[in-house]
């Protein structure tokens, strides 16, 4: 906050200052340079003045060239351009004194600049700039012509500067009066420049003369040095399906223009592979951009490589390199992130990135240099990657560029072994800026508990992460945030989430963080499941409540069939489960004896405990023909008494001991649905068989007491021939 401020502050300061001096007067313009030019011939008669406005106002300001002369004649000329004006002949004595000005006026002022003197014109004259050539190539040796003797001027002073074609920086090496210069020791297969600028016994020096370069055959020699080769294997630091690359040799080594490449390649076989590339691009297998070429061909099972630069007069040295592979060690590929962050120290920003690391003393006694590359994230291979090597006895890299914000860079540090093994030291992933990371995919539920559940996601991807993931929060409802360390989950990124209640409702979420703050949220919601031992109780429950209900059930199948054993009916059993017989409300005897439904224990299956009960009762008579039995026989059939006697007649007592034959009025309204057949006629009382009696001779007539005899008697009551049977 308080740099915002200041920053705010200045702003407003600087900008009242451009407007005060916008609209202030102008600044004093610097001193005039005046000079009369002259070129091989002759000089020109006119006075030439420069000056500098010092100001860059955004307010109209004319400039105007003043003089005066010895004897106060004064002269002006208002400039053109604001930055040079001339003096005519005609304004001024030669080889006399002049005193030359210049004054900046606006609207709201003027200034003026220091005066300056010149006692003589004379010593104003500029001569031309020399003339430069190289006499001998091999020893570099140049000279130069002043053209003082044209102007009638005898020859001063001049001053040399060189460089190199890839050096901006002039190296001033002698002055004096000279004619010629040769340069001592200089660089093979580099391109030397020269300009020189001299001044006559009177008047200014010249301008520097046009610049002279080494011609081309000082160059042409067989190129110098080594190439820097490397391989690019992306983000793996022990890949297989890597490509070599390689940085072009620099102007001083070239010694012309290179033409091609020879690469050899050894494969783990033993098999040798030459390949001459060339630089004019037509072979489609070399590409180069900017100072970095690399081949398109992959380096699988390739255990070595050498490569050399080669121009019209020779090749480089063959440079060698040792690929990673399955007989190479690679001692700390196994390394998790923390031991690689205590190995290598990355400081990275958007123009900058340096790279310490330490080594032990082990690897420090065979070291022959140490090798620090950074890789692009999702970039192909030979894409945004670049390498330095490092001497031994350093353990720093740095590097200059612009690095993409929110962009991964894999660093990493290798070391390279006086027998060329390369060995990977550590690698880590780093970012220019960070970003906030974007939301977690798949995001789900694996497995449910009671207590606990199993979460489990997708990493992000790392060229999509925006920065490295510092943790994964994981919360539940809203609470009870958890950090995640991305570095313990390895492949599987699943996480236990415990204690939680059972048979409950949760709402989770997941989000990555990074240094520059927490990204989207995923949710996903589940339930628990019930405890064990809930589910156990409810099993059980569950069991005895089936057994209850067997039981209950064995228990009225039990009762129902003791009630059928005793012809009772049973008024707590539903009557769907009697057999479809006749109702015996229909029969004519029960007619007159609803005094005895109304019983309060009629519904109880017990016998009835009436003194007298009228009951039906059932005599057979035998013919005598058919039948002579001597003695009287007694049967007793369940529950029926039965007699025969040696007139051919039998009877048969049966006594209803319950009252259930006769049902009270709201069983008569139930039993209406079963469709039991109505009878009319039912013969049962004592009376009505002796008045049947009195009116048939006997019982020697069976078609007659068929006659009287009610259906309802025909159903229920045994034959003769049954019972006999059964006796």
């Amino acid at each position: 906050m308080a740099t915002l401020r200041a920053r705010w502050l200045l702003s407003i300061l600087l900008y009242s200052l451009r407007h005060y001096f916008a609209k202030g007067s102008p600044a004093p313009p610097s001193d005039p340079e005046c000079f009369i030019p002259c070129d091989e011939k002759t000089c020109h008669v006119d006075i030439h003045c420069t000056w500098d406005p010092r100001q860059d106002t955004q307010i109209l300001t004319n400039y105007t060239l003043h003089w005066e002369t010895r004897h106060s004649e004064k002269g002006f000329v208002t400039s053109e351009t604001s930055r040079n004006a001339s003096i005519h002949r005609e304004d001024f004595s030669s080889h006399s004194e002049l005193r030359v000005w210049v004054e900046a006026i606006n609207q709201y002022g003027s200034a003026k600049s220091q005066k300056v003197v010149f006692n003589n014109t004379e010593d104003i004259v500029k001569p031309p700039p020399p003339n430069i050539a190289l006499s001998h190539q091999e020893s570099l040796e140049i000279e130069w012509s002043s053209n003082c003797d044209q102007l009638h001027l005898s020859v001063g002073p001049c001053e040399l500067q060189h460089r190199t074609e890839a050096n901006q920086v002039w190296v001033q090496s002698e002055s004096g009066i000279l004619y010629s210069y040769t340069l001592e020791n200089p660089q093979p297969c580099t391109v030397h420049e020269f300009k020189v600028r001299c001044a006559c016994s009177t008047g200014k020096t010249s301008d520097w003369s046009e610049i002279l370069k080494s011609e081309e055959p000082w160059a042409q020699k067989a190129p110098g040095g080594q190439l820097d080769i490397w391989r690019d294997c992306g983000i793996s630091p022990a890949g297989f399906d890597c490509v070599l690359t390689w940085k072009k040799l620099p102007k001083s080594q070239t010694c012309g223009l290179i033409l091609g490449y020879d690469v050899r390649l050894t494969y783990n076989n033993g098999t040798v592979m030459l390949m001459n590339v060339s630089t004019d691009g037509q072979s489609g297998q070399l590409v180069c951009d900017g100072m970095k070429c690399y081949l398109m061909s992959s380096l699988k099972d390739v255990s070595s490589v050498s490569v050399s630069a080669y121009n019209a007069r020779g090749a480089t040295v063959p440079a060698h390199l040792a690929l990673l592979g399955p007989s190479i060690s690679c001692p700390d590929c196994h390394k998790s992130k923390e031991k690689a962050q205590q190995s290598i120290d990355v400081k990275m920003s958007v123009e900058n990135l340096t790279v310490s690391w330490n080594l032990t003393s082990q690897l420090f006694n065979s070291l022959n240099e140490s090798v620090v590359q950074y890789k692009q994230v999702g970039r192909p291979l030979g894409q945004g990657f670049d390498w330095i090597k490092v001497n031994k006895n350093l353990t720093t890299g740095i590097f200059k560029g612009q690095f993409n914000k929110s962009t991964p860079y894999n660093v990493s540090v290798f070391t390279v072994s006086h027998n060329r093994d390369v060995h990977h030291f550590s690698s880590l992933i780093r970012y220019s800026l960070e970003g906030t990371p974007p939301r977690v995919t798949s995001f789900k539920v694996l497995s449910i508990a009671a207590t606990q559940v199993t979460l489990s996601w997708e990493p992000i991807p790392l060229s999509k992460q925006n920065g490295v993931i510092r943790c994964y929060q994981i919360g539940i409802d809203g609470q009870n945030v958890r950090n995640v360390s991305p570095s313990t989950q390895y492949d599987n990124y699943s996480f236990d989430l415990k204690p939680l209640n059972p048979d409950q409702n949760y709402e989770v979420w997941i989000r990555a963080v990074t240094s520059a703050g927490p990204g989207e949220n995923a949710i996903t919601r589940f339930k628990t499941k019930q405890h064990e031992n809930d589910v156990q109780l409810m099993q059980i429950l569950l069991i005895i409540i089936l057994v209850f209900v067997l039981l209950v059930i064995c228990f009225l199948v039990v009762f129902f069939r003791f009630c059928r054993g005793e012809k009772k009916a049973c008024p707590l059993m539903p009557h769907f489960v009697y057999d479809k017989v006749p109702d015996p409300r229909n029969s004519h005897i029960f007619k007159n004896m609803k005094h005895q439904i109304n019983d309060s224990l009629a519904w109880l299956c017990k016998p009835s405990h009436e003194p007298n009960p009228d009951i039906s009762v059932l005599e057979i008579v035998e013919q005598p023909e058919t039948l002579n039995i001597p003695k009287k026989k007694t049967s007793k059939l369940t529950g029926i008494d039965m007699s025969i006697v040696e007139d051919g007649c039998s009877q048969m007592d049966c006594q209803d001991d319950h009252k259930e034959d006769v049902v009270t009025e709201d069983c008569d309204r139930t039993d209406n649905r079963y469709e039991r057949e109505q009878y009319s006629k039912m013969v049962d009382s004592d009376e009505e068989r002796d008045k049947e009696r009195e009116d048939s001779d006997g019982c020697s007539n069976a078609s007659e007491e068929d006659e009287f005899t009610s259906g309802y008697e025909k159903h229920f009551m045994p034959t003769a021939l049954e019972i006999l049977e059964v006796s």
